[in-house]
């Protein structure tokens, strides 16, 4: 999760940038409204989630996708699935973007191609609020009855396998889900303990848990997020440009007040 003294930081810096910042979009690609699809799982609030008032899908991914398409004269389509056939569905063209707080990996470059870092985050162990028999990983893995949910594939699944249980893959304390929502709810009516999420995704869920769930322990490692595209895809240069004029220029800074520091949910 962005730190508080980091965001404010950036935020104060962003008065002080040179006029040429602002203008640097000038020079991105035009590409004169062209179509977009982009994928996402709208299981990571902030991220991307559906706004339970409105029932519309917002958050920080959203919100910068669109900074991209304005910078890039495109046009954007929104589509869902899930995070277990994302990546393949990317990687055979299905859809031309994805994106759901996906962590760079050198394995997954085989398959797609993806952008610069748009944002770094760090995973932590999301817990009932009443949890009192672990506070952190060590502690955890000392818990013989406790049970973590994870979806197969996933950064926290690989972190649950190797840095907090004993690198058994087919560890039955493991309990898989389809979706990283659904590891969450088994959480909140007690069919596993403890969720590792990456601080971004765990601060949304937590500030809408009124108290029913908490984040414990230190952070286990980070990570860099980025987009990911078909293997080869036109699109990765204009992308990372526009990421590049939105980080100088202070639009991801107001997107991370905006979402870690303002926005309550269900507020």
């Amino acid at each position: 999760m962005i730190a508080r003294r980091s965001l404010l930081a950036g935020l104060s810096a962003l008065f002080c940038l040179p006029l040429a910042l602002h203008a640097a979009g000038a020079d991105l690609p035009d590409l004169k409204g062209r179509p977009i699809t982009v994928v996402t799982e709208n299981a990571y609030p902030p991220l991307q989630f559906v706004d339970p008032k409105s029932g519309k899908q917002i958050g920080w991914e959203y919100d910068a996708m669109e900074a991209i398409a304005k910078r890039l004269n495109a046009t954007i389509n929104y589509q869902n699935t899930s995070w277990d056939a994302m990546i393949q569905a990317v990687s055979d063209g299905q859809y031309d973007i994805g994106m759901t707080g996906i962590t760079i990996k050198e394995e997954r470059k085989e398959k797609v191609d993806f952008s610069n870092p748009y944002m770094r985050s760090q995973q932590f162990m999301l817990v009932r609020g009443d949890e009192t028999r672990f506070s952190d990983a060590k502690s955890f893995a000392a818990s013989k009855d406790a049970l973590i949910g994870a979806q197969p594939g996933t950064t926290p699944f690989y972190t649950a396998v190797y840095e907090v249980l004993d690198g058994n893959e087919q560890n039955p304390r493991i309990k898989l889900f389809e979706t990283f929502g659904a590891t969450v709810q088994a959480l909140k009516t007690g069919d596993v303990d403890m969720v590792l999420t990456d601080g971004t995704a765990g601060k949304g869920y937590v500030d809408a848990s009124n108290g029913g769930l908490k984040l414990v322990g230190a952070p286990l490692g980070s990570e860099d997020f980025g987009f990911i595209f078909k293997k080869g895809s036109d699109l990765v240069a204009p992308v990372n440009a526009a990421i590049a004029v939105l980080k100088a220029d202070g639009t991801f800074e107001a997107l991370n007040k905006k979402w870690f520091l303002d926005y309550k949910m269900g507020q």
